[in-house]
């Protein structure tokens, strides 16, 4: 399963049906079909880009480049205005050049619909567009929130609101601005409603729509509108950016935000990333694994991540800000809600996979036992074991240091354990996802092991 099977259009699902059926469906509702042609919205638009159900009065449609937010849009609009004489609307961008360009006359913009009706005139210099029936939207920059004083609408767009003054330098004022005063504005009718799309981006204007409480949320990641987009650009951006927390954002449509107090920042971690492909195994000098043991049978995950000390000057042939980097983060094997075995059999794998000279286990929760499933699976096996006496945060501040130092590089990408590296608190919490920072104990054990043979600081006193 890829995770977007479930948001399918009514004419993908048709598409999809095994020939007899499909020859059935045809001979049967020949009228359905036609009826989709005159009107190809209605099957064409995936659940993800319809209007929610409900009595919701902000909709968010958060979702990755090429998702089909833009169409979404102008086609609730365009229905809203024809349905409904008289109303108006309120269709605001970052700046007036985005509403025309993108909303208006953009390739999925208002005026570039193919719909069965009549279409609506666009009057540019009165920055209007005037349907039958006289439902009137006016175009709003919200570099000018003074604009937005005032008016009132039935209904509003708000485009790429993760955009909204990003290139004033004020810190977003100007956005939040804008944004209040537009829903101060929506008081017309029984029920006004707001549509914002934007790509996902933790600024402050974003969080604010988020903790809106009378909200329904749509989105996804750009592959759920694949069969719409050209391969090569799915394919570029896979090349280019996927795995990268770039690509997450803007390809997978996630908000990834950084935890204020955090030992990690997702910048931080970004800087400190090389291309898997750039190095090989030869530039390996010692490989560790550090093994972070689930509490409970089949409860959380295993952390087991691979760590390496590089030979001397490894990096030194990139022209990237880590080429000084002695120590690497090479691959992450843990394994979720995994019986002992189990958890045991992707030790050992990873062990001889990477030819580690070294497993490091906690052994707080497991004590003896840790070793025993081990050896049970390879008797063989180096490891070592280690008993935490001193909180995770405390045992990881030395290793991010070490981090912020440029010592340790990221050779490819590894979202979990990231997302628990930043979700690690300075004073003792942990602010990531899931109940424990499995990952990210185990990527603290397996480093320090390597740094504390060769003598680099800071160290991990009394752990």
């Amino acid at each position: 399963m890829t995770g977007y099977e479930h948001d399918l259009s009514l004419r993908q699902m048709i598409e999809r049906m095994p020939p007899d059926r499909m020859e059935a469906f045809a001979a049967e509702f020949a009228d359905v079909l036609v009826w989709l042609d005159a009107n190809p919205w209605v099957g064409n638009a995936r659940p993800s880009q319809r209007e929610p159900l409900g009595d919701w009065r902000l909709w968010l449609m958060m979702a990755g480049r090429g998702f089909g937010k833009t169409r979404a849009g102008a086609e609730w609009i365009d229905a809203l205005a024809r349905a409904n004489p008289g109303i108006r609307i309120a269709l605001v961008g970052a700046s007036h050049d985005d509403v025309r360009n993108v909303m208006v006359e953009g390739e999925s913009g208002i005026m570039n619909l193919v719909g069965s009706g009549p279409r609506p005139i666009y009057k540019p210099a009165l920055r209007r567009i005037i349907w039958p029936g006289h439902a009137m939207a006016i175009c709003y920059s919200a570099a000018e929130p003074e604009g937005l004083r005032g008016p009132q609408h039935h209904y509003a767009w708000a485009d790429e609101v993760a955009r909204w003054g990003a290139s004033i330098g004020d810190g977003g004022r100007r956005g939040l601005a804008a944004w209040d005063n537009l829903m101060m504005g929506m008081r017309l009718g029984p029920h006004p409603r707001v549509l914002a799309t934007t790509t996902p981006r933790a600024l402050p204007l974003v969080r604010k729509i988020l903790a809106v409480p009378d909200k329904a949320l749509s989105g996804g990641a750009t592959h759920a509108n694949a069969d719409n987009l050209p391969a090569s650009f799915i394919a570029a951006m896979e090349a280019n950016y996927g795995g990268t927390m770039l690509g997450r954002q803007e390809i997978g449509g996630e908000l990834i935000a950084d935890v204020e107090g955090a030992l990690w920042t997702r910048a931080g971690i970004e800087e400190c990333r090389v291309d898997a492909g750039l190095l090989d195994e030869e530039a390996l000098a010692r490989v560790v694994i550090g093994v972070d043991p689930p509490a409970s049978k089949g409860g959380d995950a295993c952390g087991i991540v691979v760590c390496a000390r590089m030979n001397d000057g490894a990096l030194s042939a990139l022209s990237h800000p880590q080429a000084g980097a002695r120590y690497a983060v090479i691959a992450d094997e843990s394994v979720e809600h995994a019986t002992p075995e189990r958890w045991a059999a992707a030790v050992v794998a990873a062990a001889h996979r990477w030819r580690a000279e070294r497993v490091v286990a906690e052994v707080n929760n497991g004590g003896d036992m840790v070793v025993s499933v081990l050896r049970a699976v390879d008797p063989d096996l180096p490891v070592m074991t280690v008993h935490a006496r001193r909180g995770k945060s405390e045992r990881a501040e030395p290793i991010a240091i070490n981090y912020s130092a440029g010592r340790v590089c990221h050779i490819g990408s590894f979202a979990k354990l990231e997302d628990q590296m930043c979700g690690m608190m300075g004073g003792g919490d942990y602010a990531g996802p899931g109940r424990s920072p499995d990952r990210a104990d185990a990527l603290v054990w397996a480093l320090h092991s390597l740094m504390e043979q060769r003598g680099d600081g800071p160290h991990v006193w009394g752990l």
